[in-house]
C-alpha cells in the first residue's frame, strides 16, 4: 500500500475578524465639561472640575474640552465659555455636556429648557452631576420632558399675571402704553419754512425724527 508523505495543504480560508465576531469597536463618547464660579474670592472651579472628570473617566468617556468661566454671575446672558461651549456644540465637537450642577449652566428655567432642546436637535447629551439628571438614560430623557413641561408651566403663569395686572390698571381708569408726544405743530411748520432738515428740528424740538415724519 503506497503511503502519501506529502504536507497537508494549508487551509485557504480566513479567520472570522474580531468585528465580524464581536461587532465593530464602539467609538467613545467624546464629553465636554463646563464649570463656572460667581467670584474669584473663595471659590476655585477646581472642585467642579475634579469631580466632573472623575466621573468622564468611570463612563470611559473622552475629554474633548474644558469650558470654564471665572469670576462670571449665572445671571448674565453672555458668557465668554459658555459661548464657546454652545458654538462646539453646534460643530459636533462633542458628544456629551457634562455640568457639576444646573444653577452653574442656566441662568433660569426658560434658558434651561431652550438650551437642552437646542442640545437635543445636535444630538448632544446633557448630564448634571450633583442633580442626577442624566439625559443619555431613558428616566434623564423623561425628566427632561418634566422639566419642559414646568417651564410651560411657569410662563403660562407669568402671562396670566401679567394680563391680570393690565385689567386691573385699566379698572382704575390708568391709561396703558406709551406716553403721548406732544409735537409743537407750529415750531415744526416755522423750521421747516426755514429750509431745516428733519434732523435739525427734531435737535431743535426735542422730539425724535422718526415721530415728527410720522406726524409730517
Amino acid at each position: 500500500m503506497k503511503i502519501d508523505t506529502s504536507a497537508p495543504a494549508e487551509s485557504t480560508a480566513q479567520e472570522p475578524s474580531a468585528d465580524r465576531v464581536y461587532g465593530p469597536t464602539p467609538t467613545p463618547k467624546r464629553c465636554a465639561i463646563y464649570a463656572r464660579v460667581s467670584t474669584l474670592l473663595g471659590q476655585d472651579p477646581e472642585m467642579q472640575l475634579r469631580e466632573l472628570r472623575d466621573f468622564a473617566q468611570a463612563r470611559c468617556w473622552t475629554i474633548a474640552g474644558e469650558y470654564v468661566d471665572r469670576g462670571v454671575s449665572g445671571a448674565k446672558d453672555r458668557r465668554p465659555q459658555l459661548d464657546q461651549l454652545m458654538a462646539g456644540a453646534r460643530s459636533r465637537a462633542y458628544d456629551i455636556l457634562l455640568v457639576w450642577k444646573l444653577d452653574r449652566f442656566a441662568r433660569s428655567l426658560k434658558h434651561l429648557v431652550t438650551a437642552l432642546g437646542e442640545f437635543e436637535a445636535l444630538g448632544v447629551q446633557f448630564v448634571s452631576l450633583r442633580d442626577h439628571l442624566d439625559l443619555t438614560t431613558p428616566s434623564g430623557r423623561l425628566m427632561f420632558h418634566v422639566i419642559g413641561a414646568m417651564a410651560e408651566f411657569e410662563r403660562s403663569l407669568i402671562q396670566e399675571r401679567v394680563r391680570a395686572g393690565l385689567r386691573n390698571a385699566r379698572a382704575k381708569g390708568k391709561r396703558l402704553g406709551r406716553p403721548t408726544v406732544s409735537i409743537p405743530q407750529a415750531k415744526v411748520q416755522r423750521l421747516r419754512a426755514q429750509g431745516l432738515s428733519w434732523s435739525r428740528i427734531a435737535e431743535a424740538t426735542g422730539v425724535a425724527k422718526a415721530t415728527l415724519l410720522r406726524h409730517a
